[in-house]
């Protein structure tokens, strides 16, 4: 009887910094094949474990300036190090028209900016229980400098501030009830009212209603006294 729209949602998922967004979307997509993310492109150098077209399209800056002009990205930002993250536009159309839903991983500035372009799209904040446990993370990493990592951890500060502009917020405390929050999130979603494109009934179904409705209310057989 209800018929709900076909195109897909938009997803972001932010957070601070080794809050463990990464690990919540991986195993988000393990579960679900309706489900894909929007591969981001960056100008920074790829790291000995990451893949290109995998974990991000590895270009130059050169490279990324002329997406810019080009108008290919739905936003992009430079971040952290100078170095510039965008979330590619044409990909992700295709995979909404065709149904999906697609996961973006992003700041929460790329997030504003997407946000104003497609007001419908779910914005998702994932935490860490704890700031002090943001700083243990980013010490155990161990792939940056002292300078880096104060950085790193005033910008999870300021991260936090903008949780307000977000739709949801899910402390990740443990990956398991994490990611059911997440996947609980997504159903409730996919049942919100104006998902619905129409409402409509079966021919059989409605022949046997308007039967039913004309017995009920049928007072030929009633006696007024």
């Amino acid at each position: 009887m209800i018929k709900t729209k076909k195109y897909g949602s938009l997803i972001i998922i932010s957070g601070t910094t080794c809050a463990g967004k990464g690990t919540v979307i991986k195993k988000i997509l393990e579960r679900h094949n309706d489900i894909v993310l929007s591969i981001s492109y960056t100008s920074r150098a790829k790291r000995e474990n990451e893949k290109d077209g995998v974990d991000y399209y590895f270009v130059t800056k050169e490279e990324f300036k002329r997406k810019i002009d080009n108008d290919e990205f739905l936003e992009y930002a430079m971040v952290h190090y100078n170095d510039y993250y965008g979330t590619p536009k044409s990909e992700i159309i295709k995979q909404l028209e065709k149904g999906k839903d697609v996961i973006l991983e992003i700041d929460v500035e790329g997030a504003k900016q997407i946000k104003e372009k497609f007001p419908e799209t779910i914005l998702i904040f994932i935490m860490a229980p704890s700031m002090e446990e943001v700083k243990k993370r980013i010490k155990m990493r161990g792939d940056e400098n002292h300078e880096q990592m104060i950085k790193r951890f005033r910008s999870a500060y300021k991260e936090i501030n903008q949780v307000n502009n977000y739709n949801y917020v899910v402390v990740n405390d443990d990956l398991n009830t994490a990611v059911s929050k997440v996947e609980a999130i997504l159903v409730s979603e996919k049942l919100r009212v104006d998902r619905i494109e129409e409402i409509s009934v079966e021919n059989e179904e409605e022949f046997i209603h308007e039967f039913l409705m004309e017995k009920d209310f049928d007072n030929s057989k009633v006696e007024i006294k």
